[in-house]
């Protein structure tokens, strides 16, 4: 099959000579074949015609997301092989077969080489979701490439790509079943912390599997303490405090759906009655609540998703972090999360530095914090860091 040919205009090729995998449309001179549709695999020339990589076309800025640096024919063979690096990744990384997890993220878009594509493991439910249609028109293959790798292990491979794909996607998705079958919900375990994950009606894939270890580092700090988990989405930090011996945790989330499975998980902990969750905004539940906690974990929802409303968003998590500020006990601990891709770590640790002196408190800066292993940042591709935060000691 011959495939359409893209020329970059002088001196546009360097970013993928550096293993960059975005090509964005602007560095475009000419297009050499058929026209391209969206998700048709195109290959990428510098202007003195030297191959640079293969990847799925899309309208936008983004043009092509590369998936091969290499000539390559893109077959079922091509994309199991990514499926299986990325599996041996994750067993390099102890997630496979483990006693104590078996929640983890299998495959992370341009971290593992696969722009578009993301596979969350649920015990032995595989659901995936694609962000670009090149992406989905391969996801028979990903899902018979699960099949192969896990054997006897997978049950089930669940495709939830109907609300991941772009807004104007020429594809009609519809969420279902590619293998198997499941009841749509199971109760997992992370770090021993067990949590009931609904993949068919929950967000994203059902669970924010990338705060897993920045959970089990709040669990150092609650024993004996009052915490507050505000954008508690389905209770991840709330669990790991009940469990690690906090005196009574309060979950908040705006979402009452939310709220329901926060109640179910709290159900789930060693220690329930400790557990109340509330169904309101997290800016009027802090009203009035002065020296009430002595751990509070700020995780909100992505405030920018383009640079159009970034400033907007400084400024959400500006004020954000001043209300909580001025509200925790002192000696209090404060765990705050920017997942904006928009918002880098040095722009996000700036506005919470200006929080803080809106708040008038003594801060000292105990933990950075980023996404974990299972969630790779490829060093050619910095942009993959979207999740960053900060442990804070308020006096």
């Amino acid at each position: 099959m011959s495939l359409t040919k893209l020329y970059l205009a002088k001196g546009k090729e360097h970013s993928l000579k550096r293993f960059h995998p975005w090509v964005f449309s602007g560095a475009i001179k000419k297009i050499e074949g058929t026209e391209p549709e969206e998700g048709d695999t195109v290959e990428v020339y510098s202007n003195q015609r030297e191959f640079l990589g293969m990847g799925h076309w899309a309208p936008g800025s983004i043009a092509v997301r590369v998936f091969s640096f290499e000539q390559v024919e893109p077959d079922y063979t091509f994309w199991k092989s990514k499926v299986q690096q990325a599996y041996d990744y994750r067993n390099r990384l102890g997630l496979i077969d483990n006693p104590h997890t078996d929640v983890y993220r299998l495959v992370y878009a341009e971290g593992d080489g696969v722009p578009g594509l993301i596979v969350d493991m649920y015990k032995d439910t595989a659901v995936i979701q694609t962000h670009s249609v090149g992406m989905y028109s391969v996801r028979e293959h990903v899902a018979k490439a699960l099949q192969e790798i896990y054997g006897p292990h997978l049950k089930a491979v669940y495709d939830k790509s109907a609300e991941s794909l772009p807004a104007k996607s020429p594809v009609q998705a519809e969420n279902g079943y590619l293998f198997g079958e499941s009841s749509g919900g199971v109760v997992v375990t992370e770090n021993e912390n067990q949590f009931f994950v609904d993949w068919e009606s929950g967000q994203k894939t059902g669970f924010f599997i990338d705060q897993r270890e920045n959970r089990e580092l709040l669990a150092r700090y609650v024993k004996d303490k009052s915490v507050l988990n505000t954008f508690c989405y389905t209770g991840g930090f709330s669990v790991y405090a009940l469990n690690a011996g906090a005196k009574e945790v309060h979950s908040v989330d705006v979402s009452k759906k939310a709220i329901e499975l926060t109640i179910k998980n709290g159900e789930l902990s060693q220690a329930p009655d400790r557990h109340e969750a509330y169904a309101i905004d997290t800016f009027e539940f802090l009203k009035g609540k002065e020296d009430r906690y002595d751990v509070i974990i700020l995780d909100p929802p992505a405030f920018a998703k383009s640079q159009k409303v970034r400033h907007n968003a400084v400024m959400g998590y500006k004020r954000l972090n001043a209300e909580a500020m001025k509200r925790i006990k002192p000696g209090g601990i404060l765990f705050t999360f920017s997942c904006s891709q928009v918002v880098d770590k040095y722009l996000f640790n700036n506005t919470v530095m200006a929080a803080a002196i809106e708040a008038g408190r003594n801060i000292k800066i105990m933990h950075h914090l980023s996404q974990p292993a299972d969630h790779p940042i490829s060093i050619f591709h910095p942009e993959g860091e979207y999740l960053k935060g900060l442990v804070l000691f308020v006096e």
